[in-house]
């Protein structure tokens, strides 16, 4: 069954001081000299078109002169700060190549290209206005899945970092025609893909919403699918929101896992990753409690979609856990506190 867009636009949710305490506390929370405000303040700017000519609904924006150096100082001051700590030696060679600003999405960012003088090799890094929501997402996402996410929170700033890799939905075009041997690969990839969205309950994970890193191997290639929007971790109130299977843009890749995976397969690879996820929670576990903390005392949905979701989800599980979750929080700890119990297993990979 395949589901809609979000019910309507989604609102940003203001970073709490609990929050902001654990940011802090674990190093996320840092001073920047430049704030998402200040790139707002652009004098111009002109269409991005990508190699075919084609509008990318980004547009490269300018400033005037006299802000430009700046800025552009502080920038690559931030990327410092992502990639060496804050190490200035880094800066010497490094200058900003171009920043586009997206005309769509909830955190409206901008995307800046920095470039290595010495050999014409450049990066990307984002800022964005700040919002909980995202913030959250990408907390469980470093904590719970096997990709380390690193990025920067002061006020109402949010510094990403680049997540490298092909859109889903240009593998779905140009790659899913491989060897067999790897279509089995990406299909279990996307399974345990699909359980990890669903444990943490990230949501809207439509192909143009994470991106595939393929790494070369022995025999054939490693896929691995990486989530790059945040911004609806549990803000919805429908279970299937957070199943990436019942998006119809990944059908191709969905039709792959029919065709060549059997459902006791299937079974095997979401218990194979939910008990990675398990490992990871023990390994992390106090950081994981500090956040659940916060995070079970945050609102960062409405009244309404809380009690759908806790409704859908305690049908879905046959479980009483989701009777009092009052906050989006309180689910997110209830589904995942669900994994960790030995006795939590699911039949089959259609009732996920």
């Amino acid at each position: 069954m395949a589901i809609d867009a979000p019910s309507k636009k989604k609102v940003p949710y203001k970073i709490q001081q609990p929050l902001k305490v654990y940011l802090q506390y674990y190093g996320r929370y840092r001073s920047l000299p430049v704030q998402y405000e200040d790139l707002a303040r652009f004098s111009m700017s002109t269409s991005l078109l990508d190699r075919n000519g084609e509008d990318t609904l980004w547009q490269t924006v300018y400033y005037p002169e006299w802000e430009m150096d700046r800025l552009y100082k502080g920038l690559t001051e931030i990327y410092a700060l992502l990639k060496t700590d804050g190490d200035v030696k880094v800066l010497e060679h490094l200058s900003i190549a171009r920043i586009d600003y997206c005309i769509f999405g909830n955190t409206r960012p901008f995307r800046i290209r920095i470039i290595n003088r010495l050999n014409d090799n450049y990066d990307h890094f984002y800022v964005k206005r700040a919002d909980a929501s995202r913030v959250y997402g990408l907390e469980l996402e470093d904590i719970l899945s096997p990709n380390v996410m690193t990025y920067f929170v002061d006020g109402n700033t949010l510094i990403e970092e680049h997540v490298a890799g092909i859109p889903g939905d240009e593998f779905m075009l140009r790659h899913l025609n491989d060897t067999e041997f790897n279509q089995i690969r990406m299909a279990k990839e996307f399974v345990k893909f699909n359980e990890r969205c669903f444990v943490r309950l990230l949501g809207d994970m439509r192909a143009y919403n994470y991106v595939v890193d393929i790494t070369p191997d022995i025999e054939g290639s490693q896929f691995r699918l990486r989530a790059i929007d945040f911004d609806q971790q549990s803000y919805e109130g429908r279970k299937n929101f957070y199943m990436p299977k019942y998006f119809k843009e990944n059908n191709p890749i969905i039709f792959l896992g029919i065709k060549h995976m059997s459902p006791e397969t299937m079974v095997q690879y979401q218990l194979e990753e939910r008990s990675l996820i398990a490992g990871r929670v023990k390994a992390a576990r106090i950081q994981f409690d500090d956040l659940m903390e916060v995070m079970t005392e945050d609102e960062i949905s409405t009244p309404e979609k809380v009690a759908k979701l806790s409704s859908e989800l305690g049908e879905h599980h046959k479980s009483n856990a989701f009777d009092y979750c009052t906050n989006m929080g309180q689910i997110v700890y209830a589904n995942v506190d669900l994994l960790l119990h030995k006795s939590f297993k699911q039949s089959s990979y259609e009732s996920t």
